[in-house]
């Protein structure tokens, strides 16, 4: 069994890019799965931008899959690092063996529950903008739930494999799943001409790959965890203790759902007062054309997440050992990159965001399509950067272990802020409130962010 100590000894750059490359690499290839499918779908000339709007319409039912997956994988990810720290082995195991248990569990029973109320669940995202969309969205929407168990297993062993000291493993077997899905979606879409069933069962293919390489590692390749059949149980003591410091991760998700869900009801609602996009044969646009905004934030993030999260198993271990003024400066250094990353972001979706929009299939869409692509980018996204910040401190906070505070950041920011003001800007500005609304929510949530960074910090001086 190899010993974790080096996370307290070794220089935190150098910790940080080793732990952090391969997980960004990890996400952003998980935030593919979705993306990939979304560029084939648009550019398929029989899907088009209703396949696309059908797509967004499925997507906040795979985040609420997510955030099962992530209160069980990123609380077990923080307490096993902090028993590694407090040099507790058996504690470590009976960890991995309890959340590897819950998440096939809790995978079924999502899995039932989608397939029972799946028109339900559709219509409620906004499926019935038109006809076209809700039948490509209950088509993709079926094919993609048999996927669900082996979606929540393989992502939410991910952060325990890191924790265990290898993410280049959790990097690889993603890669490769992602790789699967891309070489097969241009298969069963353009070839096959499966449409959005091809595409789902080109994801769900992926995601089962990526699950079986998860399982693989954790009965045959443990380093510095001691894992066996033994530990494989509920150990619901256990999960008292770590299910609460992935609350955040699950609320953060749970908040994208509740948010996603007001801006796909607002656009429905007021594109058909739209004296545009209330013309039936143009009515799926502003939905096809947020998902698109989404998916470029969705990367965005992912980096964020990766390089944020990257930092929870060298947090963990070193406030298990008492080194407060490590976990102190590799805030400072998380801080200052998040906010190069958003600024860079930013100067991105200002001036490409035409170039961005053709991969998504503008190309082949009416001129209005492209022309409200560029101006919800240059929107919807201008204070990107505090979006950054919001989420570094998010889950940085979170892996310090005060999950409370940082549940409360991202509940703040998603519902209130979120969800509220995507409800409330449309009532004077129509449309384009909804599109305003992102900004206002990230702009008032970084005032809220400073508070608590502040406090983290003086805490971290103690």
């Amino acid at each position: 069994m190899n010993d974790n100590s080096f996370l307290e000894r070794e220089p935190l750059g150098k910790l940080m890019f080793k732990f952090s490359v391969p997980l960004i690499i990890s996400l952003l290839v998980a935030a593919l799965y979705n993306i990939v499918d979304q560029i084939f779908i648009a550019n398929a000339d029989y899907l088009g931008s209703n396949g696309n709007a059908a797509n967004n319409v499925v997507f906040p039912l795979t985040v609420i899959a997510l955030a099962f997956t992530l209160i069980i994988g990123d609380g077990a990810c923080a307490f096993v690092s902090m028993s590694l720290g407090a040099r507790d082995s058996k504690k470590a195991g009976d960890t991995v063996g309890s959340a590897a248990l819950l998440s096939m569990t809790c995978g079924i029973i999502i899995a039932v529950v989608y397939y029972i109320f799946h028109e339900s669940l559709l219509t409620f995202f906004g499926g019935r903008i038109n006809d076209d969309t809700f039948r490509f969205s209950i088509e993709y929407f079926k094919f993609i739930i048999p996927g669900i168990p082996f979606y929540v297993f393989g992502q939410a062993m991910n952060p325990i494999i890191s924790a265990d000291g290898s993410p280049n493993y959790v990097m690889l077997s993603t890669l490769t799943g992602a790789l699967i899905n891309i070489i097969l979606d241009p298969i069963f879409i353009f070839i096959f001409r499966w449409g959005m069933m091809g595409a789902a069962v080109a994801t769900i293919m992926g995601q089962i790959f990526t699950a079986f390489m998860s399982l693989l590692y954790i009965s045959k390749k443990m380093r510095a965890i001691k894992f066996s059949r033994a530990n494989i149980s509920y150990h619901p003591s256990l999960m008292k203790k770590y299910l609460p410091l992935g609350l955040c991760s699950f609320l953060s998700q749970i908040s994208i759902v509740i948010s996603v869900a007001a801006v796909n009801l607002m656009i429905r609602k007021y594109g058909a007062l739209d004296p545009l996009f209330g013309k039936p044969e143009f009515s799926q646009i502003p939905m096809a054309v947020i998902g698109i905004v989404m998916k470029f934030f969705q990367i965005v993030i992912a980096i964020v997440v990766g390089l944020s999260a990257s930092c929870t198993p060298i947090v963990g271990f070193n406030i298990g050992a008492g080194r407060k003024d490590r976990a102190k400066n590799l805030f400072t250094r998380l801080l200052i990159i998040e906010s190069i990353i958003g600024v860079a972001a930013f100067l991105i979706v200002e001036i490409f965001p035409a170039e961005i929009a053709n991969l998504f299939g503008a190309s082949g869409e009416s001129v209005y399509y492209s022309e409200f692509t560029v101006k919800c980018f240059r929107t919807y996204l201008c204070l990107i950067i505090f979006a950054c910040i919001n989420k570094a401190a998010f889950i940085f906070i979170q892996a310090l272990g005060h999950a409370w505070i940082s549940a409360g950041l991202s509940m703040t920011r998603e519902i209130i802020f979120g969800a509220g003001l995507t409800i409330l800007m449309p009532l004077f500005m129509g449309l384009d409130g909804v599109l305003w609304s992102m900004p206002a929510s990230d702009g008032l949530t970084f005032f809220v962010s400073l508070a608590a960074i502040y406090f983290i910090y003086k805490d971290l001086s103690k």
